[in-house]
């Protein structure tokens, strides 16, 4: 199946080039291939490409012979030093580049200039609801959203994973020398799995790793560098309450954080589901924001005195998450310790309720209606 993707990468290169971020297997290969007619792509997973710009990078200025030409190069991490080429050429040339890369780590390491300016910057990330057609939430809970996961079937699903699992590992973490312990990083990934949507506790995290604080602030760079971690940091403007400084830690993926954390299957009514199905409101956040270009910080809020509200969006809008069928009063505390702060517009909960209410100004909304007013920019445009 092909998914019609909510990024639009012609749109992102009209005016210039561009760098597109995601984490393997999301898509952005078969993005471009479908929606771009580039003049040339430089394939760096090729091993023959690999070698020809490494041992001469000036080919890709070389080998633009007319101006305003569009040119792919794909993970663009491999080789840092091309950016160099690419800058020239868009000087020169005025080529514009669309450079895809599953992590920006050496480019940072390497001091790259990412194209001073010259480079918009996009982030592909996995399939969210409004790509999916007949969206099925506990398929997406178990399974996540990278496209070929998706359609896995339950027989499938484990060893797709796992498969994906071990192959990130090989092919980000081991081949490009980013930690000398691969045994390491695998017990850290597997407890940020497990803590997945948790206030980041460095070293209680640490401790249960059986590494160092130190490492594991090196091995949470790791972590967001090849993109397979966001932070959700705190909402600090309250004054009536103290808030907790502490930023929470999502994994890119709520499929990849239940087989890495041995979650086991999710079901309506299980126990595990609330913190899956924040994860997966987090996610949709998330890509709702980057995917219209929405300058609006995704934090969270927790008081001193353990009041606590899932997500904010600036100061637009303060959502709490429940998978409860019936949303109570005490359910709502959160919502109303931060509304008496007068700091934020709209106050909401996503939850299982079958029908929209709103109790003492807070709408209680069925997460579907949620995700359909999110998306439409009812709260955030």
């Amino acid at each position: 199946m092909r998914y019609k993707r909510i990024l639009d990468l012609s749109a992102l290169l009209d005016r210039k080039s561009a760098f597109l971020f995601g984490a393997r297997s999301t898509g952005k290969t078969s993005l471009y291939r479908e929606t771009l007619n580039p003049a040339r792509v430089y394939d760096l997973l090729n091993a023959a490409t690999l070698r020809r710009l490494r041992e001469r990078p000036s080919l890709i200025y070389e080998e633009c012979l007319s101006k305003g030409e569009l040119i792919v190069i794909d993970e663009v991490q491999k080789i840092p030093g091309l950016l160099d080429e690419a800058h020239r050429t868009i000087e020169d040339k005025k080529a514009r580049f669309l450079m895809t890369g599953s992590s920006a780590r050496k480019l940072k390491r390497s001091q790259s200039n990412l194209l001073g300016g010259r480079a918009t910057q996009a982030e592909l990330l996995p399939l969210t609801s409004r790509e999916i057609p007949e969206f099925d939430l506990f398929r997406y809970l178990n399974c996540g959203g990278i496209p070929r996961h998706y359609l896995a079937s339950p027989k499938q699903i484990e060893g797709e994973l796992d498969d994906y699992a071990s192959l990130y590992l090989k092919q980000e973490i081991l081949d490009e020398a980013l930690t000398r312990s691969l045994e390491g990083f695998t017990r850290f990934l597997e407890i940020m799995a497990l803590h997945s949507g948790d206030e980041l506790a460095i070293e209680n995290f640490a401790s249960d790793c059986g590494i160092k604080a130190s490492t594991f602030r090196n091995y949470l760079d790791i972590l967001k560098d090849t993109l397979l971690g966001f932070e959700a940091p705190p909402f600090l403007a309250t004054r009536k309450r103290k808030a907790i400084t502490r930023s929470k830690i999502y994994l890119f993926d709520v499929g990849v954080a239940g087989f890495l954390s041995h979650r086991g299957t999710l079901a309506p009514k299980n126990p595990l589901t609330g913190k899956a199905f924040e994860h997966f409101i987090a996610m949709e956040i998330r890509a709702f924001l980057s995917y219209r270009r929405i300058r609006q910080p995704l934090t969270y809020w927790r008081s001193a005195s353990q009041f606590e509200v899932d997500f904010l969006i600036g100061r637009e809008l303060a959502v709490e998450v429940k998978a409860s069928e019936l949303v109570h009063e005490r359910m709502l505390r959160g919502l109303r310790a931060l509304r008496e702060e007068k700091l934020i517009k709209n106050y909401v909960v996503a939850s299982f309720d079958p029908r929209r209410r709103v109790v003492d100004g807070i709408e209680i909304v069925p997460w579907p209606e949620f995700l359909d007013k999110l998306w439409s920019g009812h709260w955030v445009s």
